[in-house]
């Protein structure tokens, strides 16, 4: 099984209309189903989520997304989620997934995402005195206070 063995699933539970009145077309159903996963799996809130897509290219290339792709906003992965949640079906369709990945052999751990961020920080140095002070405590004698 692959994401794309939930398509089924997931357009039943959303009961999509037919689009004959128009509107912009829906993002396909695996791509937002992915969304929640990977904010299940880094803790993301809805704007972090839409944040990281557009951020991170293994994000993008985990929701099958080209650099010139529109990434969902936080409203429509909200929408989407509400959707699933109405409907009584994300439960269900997070069983499937976990059963699917076990299957396979691997175990959904959550992670974080860390910022890689540098910023300067001032040097800390002891004086020579500090250093002979620090130095004869360890040997057991001395103290910084005098």
């Amino acid at each position: 099984m692959s994401f794309e063995a939930l398509w089924y699933r997931l357009e039943k539970a959303l009961n999509r209309s037919d689009r004959s009145r128009g509107g912009r077309p829906p993002y396909d159903c695996v791509l937002m189903f992915k969304i929640p996963v990977l904010q299940a799996l880094y803790n993301l809130s809805d704007d972090q989520a839409e944040f990281q897509i557009r951020d991170r290219l293994s994000f993008m290339r985990f929701l099958d997304m080209g650099l010139s792709d529109k990434a969902p906003d936080a409203r429509t992965i909200w929408l989407f989620r509400e959707l699933l949640t109405e409907a009584g079906a994300i439960a269900k369709l997070f069983a499937v997934f976990e059963a699917w990945l076990k299957e396979t052999g691997y175990l959904a751990i959550s992670g974080q995402i860390v910022d890689a961020s540098l910023i300067p920080a001032p040097r800390q140095r002891y004086t020579a005195a500090e250093k002979a002070a620090i130095k004869g405590r360890q040997d057991g004698g001395g103290d910084l206070a005098r």
